[in-house]
């Protein structure tokens, strides 16, 4: 019972977490190997940069379009390895992948732990 508990309520290390995974996105090209074309390598820099972002916006003021939209960064981050032709590209991909999917994973146990909270029990329910 005590770990459903847990789940229920938006506490903030989830957004500290994900402001770390922005960054190991944002730092994914120089950690695995890089692929040869820019474009993928520009994609990791900005979708790092979101998630971090929408996380650090999400510890200061708490709203479901950051969990949504971190939610889709997620979602991109797995789909781009097929969208810019990198998914043969071995760790590079292997790291989107695994990134991609613990960035939707957090956004949806975030969306739903807030789901039917307003605004202002949102902000209440903080740490």
């Amino acid at each position: 019972m005590a770990g459903i508990r847990f789940f229920n309520v938006h506490r903030s290390w989830e957004d500290w977490f994900g402001m770390a995974l922005g960054i190991l996105i944002g730092l994914s090209p120089w950690i695995a190997e890089r692929p040869a074309d820019e474009l993928p390598m520009l994609n990791a820099i900005a979708v790092g940069a979101a998630v971090f972002l929408l996380a650090e916006t999400e510890l200061v003021d708490l709203h479901r379009w950051e969990e949504f939209l971190e939610l889709l960064c997620g979602l991109w981050l797995i789909v781009s390895p097929f969208a810019f032709g990198y998914a043969e590209a071995g760790g590079f991909a292997a790291w989107h992948f695994t990134l991609g999917g613990i960035v939707t994973l957090l956004a949806a146990i975030e969306l739903w732990q807030d789901w039917h909270l307003t605004d202002e029990q949102m902000l209440r329910q903080r740490e």
